[in-house]
């Protein structure tokens, strides 16, 4: 029997080489990502397009009143906005197909509150194709965006007959445009033009998409299978467990004691897998606006997102809103160049790479050791857990050899799909990652160790 025959049969994993420990029986009681899931979280990195009537308004909300007429971006490219995402090392892009303010960025047949009524490309364009199909000529995974709040039309509020509407509009968006990625809601809720506040039926939402996309993820702050992080500042929680209490956060917009709490947080005994995604904006605004030019987000600010949550064991999608010319601004366009620069220098040579490891687990704990031979720099640690068969890490301990003595590095509590700790550097011939409390026997898929940047 050959070394992959084995690790296949046996449940082994293996990493650079090695086995390092056994999947236990119990992890698979837990819950499991579903196969749309975990290609979700090994995207990594999304970017969101806020894109709309707001964008000629200045505005952030708009209120469905604007005129159509105002929606002409002269040299929309969304080939652009591709290439900008995938050198920045972007593997899915979501656009706002509809905002708040109900203007509709493809030709839909339950308005006129739409690009038809526009003069861009003389009133045939549909820039959800445009962008559907730079997504897949660049080789990303496209997802959408549509806000169940709706300021123009008349039937929001009266609750069933907007429902149909709004039915009508994702079947629309579901059918005509490809495999989707991800079908973005939020619980956005107000009263319509009769005064009542509209109610919104989410398991016929739900429904509709698992009919229509079943392998699209559906993320809003309850899910049903991404949930929000709980903030917009960049950051995911410590800890952070994609299992979830689906009874702590029960619909979209939901309020009260305890919500945040479990938004960021998660929970270990959670019994459905819900992962957190992090958005947050490149920019101090969603949309575009003049007089943000000179507040980008930083080359060590994006990085520094990057690792509270890709590195948290969440997912980042960063928004980086086009102009009204229909085009990513050229500040933004450099700056998740040079994001992806300064990632690759700081994570991009694993130290630990073809180094002899040892291991030994049960259930609760484990250790790996890194053997690294002659006296190396170390600045940052990325590990990972085999989140197939669950998540089980409580707490960890990451030491380091140096002079004969063991010492601290980094320490922390959940790991999940990925965990990056950064550290002052220290010169060490050894590494050692112990982890210290588990809900299982923990398998560790990644060990990388990283210098100075």
């Amino acid at each position: 029997m050959n070394r992959r025959e084995f690790v296949a049969r046996s449940g082994a994993v293996a990493l650079g080489g090695h086995i390092l420990q056994w999947k236990s029986p119990r992890t698979l009681q837990r819950p499991t990502p579903s196969a749309a899931q975990l290609a979700w979280q090994r995207d990594e990195l999304a970017m969101f397009l806020h894109f709309g009537v707001n964008t000629f308004t200045d505005r952030e909300w708009g209120d469905g009143k604007e005129d159509p007429a105002i929606f002409n971006p002269a040299s929309l490219d969304a080939r652009q906005w591709a290439r900008a995402a995938k050198a920045g090392g972007f593997r899915a892009m979501i656009l706002t197909a509809k905002h708040h303010d109900g203007f509709c960025l493809w030709p839909s047949a339950t308005t006129r509150h739409s690009v038809a009524s526009s003069p861009w490309r003389s009133g045939q364009g549909d820039v959800v194709r445009e962008f559907v199909d730079a997504c897949r000529a660049e080789g990303l995974r496209p997802g959408l965006y549509l806000s169940p709040w709706d300021r123009n039309h008349p039937t929001y509020g009266d609750s069933p007959r907007y429902m149909d509407v709004y039915a009508q509009q994702l079947t629309e968006l579901c059918t005509r445009y490809g495999p989707l990625t991800e079908i973005w809601f939020d619980g956005a809720n107000a009263e319509g033009p009769t005064g009542k506040r509209q109610v919104y039926d989410w398991p016929r939402i739900w429904g509709l998409v698992r009919k229509l996309q079943p392998d699209a993820v559906m993320f809003s702050d309850a899910g049903p299978d991404v949930r929000w992080c709980g903030n917009e500042t960049g950051s995911a929680g410590e800890p952070n467990w994609s299992t979830v209490d689906p009874a702590a956060v029960p619909f979209p917009g939901a309020d009260g004691p305890g919500i945040i709490a479990a938004l960021q947080h998660g929970d270990p005994n959670g019994t459905v897998w819900r992962p957190a995604e992090v958005d947050v904006s490149i920019r101090p605004g969603w949309f575009h606006h003049a007089a943000e030019d000179s507040r980008v987000r930083s080359v060590q600010n994006l990085v520094d997102v990057c690792c509270t949550s890709v590195g948290r064991n969440a997912k980042l999608l960063l928004n980086v809103p086009p102009t009204r010319d229909g085009l990513l601004h050229e500040v933004d366009v450099a700056r998740l160049a040079g994001m992806r620069q300064a990632l690759d220098a700081a994570f991009g040579h694993d130290l630990a790479t073809h180094r002899t490891r040892e291991s030994n687990g049960r259930e609760g704990s484990s250790t790996i050791d890194v053997t690294l031979g002659d006296p190396t720099s170390i600045a940052a640690v990325r590990l990972g857990e085999e989140i197939v068969t669950g998540q089980v890490v409580v707490r960890y301990l990451v030491t380091g050899l140096s002079g004969g003595k063991w010492r601290a590095l980094t320490a922390g509590s959940t790991i999940g799909y990925a965990r990056i700790d950064r550290f002052p550097p220290a010169t060490v011939t050894r590494v050692r990652v112990s982890i210290e409390d588990a809900r299982g026997t923990p398998v560790l898929t990644t060990l990388a160790l990283f210098g100075p940047p």
